[in-house]
């Protein structure tokens, strides 16, 4: 006799319910539990993060559209070009950045991967960091976050660390869970967010672990923010800050980072064996 009984779905199976409001809680934690037993399973122990924006060129590209720009004699079109160059100086710095703290985290010794590369996973100077990392092979990480434009996956990130997230907040959870250092690259609305973010977790020990943050890029900062009136105004105590180290060119930033890593979260001896002879 042929078997024509109805077999209902099992509910983890159910792709209406899972995708629905009342498995937002599932989906949510989810997107906690299976990036945590990716990280366990690579031995990633802690991260520099690497914020900053998707729209920065490398230089070549940017060379590329100078030239095309002057070609066409279009006078916007030329002035966009030769901005886009001029900010194609944080893509290129990004990448050497990550590059050289890849090189100096792979020479720590132990079993599991310390200060790996992080990054939003797109392009721009999320690619550069992932860039960087990848050509000094170098495990790296891309939280990369679904939303309508701008954010494709880049190429460079480690595969089994790519990740894919829904929602914003255990996007955030993941960078200041992981993170040791914040390298803030010039950046628009969402390298502003993440920035504040940190320092507001900071300011109000919700983070209470040590923490290096550096603030990248002088020149663009300065005409961003205006920090000192917040002081002035009473909304933020001067040593807030201190909270965070400005710095605008890759060797600075380099030996600012590895100096406070040596420092506050090595051993001596960790710090002996990777010192510079």
């Amino acid at each position: 006799m042929e078997e024509t009984r109805f077999r209902a779905v099992k509910a983890y199976e159910n792709q209406p319910f899972l995708k629905g409001a009342s498995a937002r809680g599932l989906r949510i934690l989810a997107e906690y539990l299976e990036p945590e037993s990716r990280f366990e399973e690579l031995r990633i122990k802690d991260t520099v993060v690497i914020f900053g924006s998707s729209r920065i060129l490398p230089r070549d590209v940017a060379d590329e559209r100078l030239q095309a720009a002057t070609a066409s004699g279009d006078e916007r079109e030329l002035a966009k070009a030769t901005k886009q160059v001029e900010m194609s100086r944080y893509y290129e710095d990004t990448r050497t950045v990550a590059f050289r703290l890849t090189q100096w985290s792979k020479a720590l010794e132990g079993t599991d991967r310390r200060f790996v590369i992080c990054s939003g996973g797109g392009p721009g100077i999320m690619e550069a960091a992932n860039r960087g990392a990848s050509e000094a092979k170098g495990e790296n990480i891309g939280l990369n976050i679904s939303i309508p434009f701008e954010q494709n996956e880049n190429p460079y990130i480690t595969h089994r660390l790519a990740f894919e997230f829904h929602y914003f907040f255990m996007r955030k959870y993941w960078f200041a869970y992981m993170a040791k250092v914040f390298i803030i690259m010039p950046g628009g609305f969402g390298t502003l967010d993440e920035f504040c973010e940190i320092l507001t977790l900071i300011q109000t020990q919700k983070i209470k672990k040590k923490v290096c943050i550096v603030l990248y890029g002088t020149s663009f900062w300065d005409q961003v923010l205006h920090l000192d009136a917040l002081v002035d105004g009473g909304t933020i105590s001067p040593e807030d800050l201190d909270l965070f180290h400005r710095s605008d060119d890759v060797e600075d930033c380099y030996s600012y980072v590895t100096k406070w890593v040596a420092e506050n979260l090595l051993s001596p001896e960790e710090a002996k064996a990777i010192a510079p002879e």
